[in-house]
């Protein structure tokens, strides 16, 4: 029944389907107005910015200001071209657009269906091409329509929802699979003052790690590839490229950290992949190298994050003194089951919170 290539599709103006205004004699889709952020207080209303993060969210306010508009369940657009759906009452700012249907209430699976397909049409949109109130509702996007030629709203609607409750159900298999990679169970593990640390050097003879460094790879000489290479960012576990090149730096099991760019910056590469020369490799000399004793020292490392910049790299020598602190076991050792059994315990307890999420989400289809 879903298949898009069974439908006819056809051509509408944006200005056609949903709500527009007249401004200065000029039709356009409502915008929202600049307001000094001094005259705006914290309160508990989104406020929608051009910003491509956090589903345009930059603050929660409230404002007196005349200036201060409010939607309620609408697709914004920004004039860089970012958009999202709001469900709920928002503020937008200076060119940001607010898309209301003419016709309909939107709701989540509809609003994606039209994102997905308004994308297409403003995908040049930038600082240099920006997309004013007035051009948006000129924008043409393709539909899926009924026998009468009109946008079929309820074919896209539930198509979404027939992909969404397939992601859903895949992620619950997903959920369950690693809750018995935990244990099963949310194990009971006391991190309270009863728990005894100690500090332990990162790297050098005395230290809990052996650090190797990584090697210097331009993109000159990359190869398009299906191996991580792992550079000096803090985002995406530190992937930067995918690439097919190898060398001596080709490592997996293996926590890397940034010396360079995003200093001190840490992930765990349970695959194989290749180092930048900016991200040090470090494997533990004794005790269990898994994911979740990873995670732990991971976390431990970062710690130490706010000594170190840019102008002041984490670089070999001073990994091999830096100094973190770790629960130990009975013997002054580190207590690797310990924090193997911590991690477990914060993954099982939040990938029930998942299961509950998306059953519910579920019940409600």
């Amino acid at each position: 029944m879903f298949d898009l290539s069974e439908k006819t599709w056809s051509e509408f103006f944006i200005k056609d389907l949903f709500i527009t205004e007249i401004y200065k004699n000029k039709l356009q889709i409502p915008t929202g107005a600049y307001i000094n952020k001094k005259n705006l207080q914290g309160g508990l209303i989104p406020r929608i910015t051009v910003t491509s993060q956090n589903n345009g969210i930059d603050s929660f306010c409230i404002s007196n200001n005349k200036n201060f508009r409010t939607f309620t369940n609408f697709i914004s657009v920004s004039f860089l071209g970012t958009i999202f759906y709001h469900p709920y009452t928002a503020s937008i700012d200076m060119k940001v657009h607010c898309l209301q249907l003419k016709d309909r209430a939107l709701n989540q699976y509809l609003s994606l269906f039209l994102i997905s397909e308004i994308k297409k049409s403003i995908e040049n949109a930038s600082y240099g091409n920006q997309l004013s109130s007035t051009d948006l509702p000129n924008k043409k996007i393709m539909l899926p329509v009924d026998n009468n030629g009109d946008p079929d709203y309820e074919y896209m609607e539930k198509y979404i929802e027939k992909i969404a409750t397939s992601k859903r159900q895949e992620y619950l298999g997903y959920c369950t699979n690693s809750i018995k990679f935990g244990g099963g169970v949310q194990l009971s593990v006391d991190y309270s003052n009863n728990t005894i640390w100690k500090e332990f050097y990162i790297g050098g003879d005395s230290g809990i790690f052996d650090i190797y460094s990584g090697k210097r790879l331009t993109n000159a000489n990359m190869d398009s590839g299906t191996i991580p290479f792992i550079g000096a960012t803090d985002s995406n576990n530190g992937i930067t490229n995918w690439i097919k090149t190898t060398n001596k730096t080709l490592d997996k099991n293996v926590l890397g950290v940034n010396y360079n760019g995003s200093v001190v910056e840490s992930f765990y590469h349970p695959y194989n992949c290749i180092f930048s020369d900016d991200v040090k490799r470090l494997h533990l000399k004794y005790g269990k190298e898994n994911q979740f004793v990873y995670l732990f020292l991971s976390t431990a490392i970062k710690q130490q994050k706010i000594k170190f910049s840019y102008g002041y790299k984490f670089n070999q020598n001073r990994m091999n003194r830096q100094i973190i602190l770790l629960p130990v076991d009975d013997f002054g050792n580190p207590d690797y089951s310990f924090m193997e059994n911590y991690i477990k315990s914060i993954m099982v307890k939040k990938y029930n919170s998942y299961i509950s999420y998306c059953n519910k989400q579920i019940s409600c289809l």
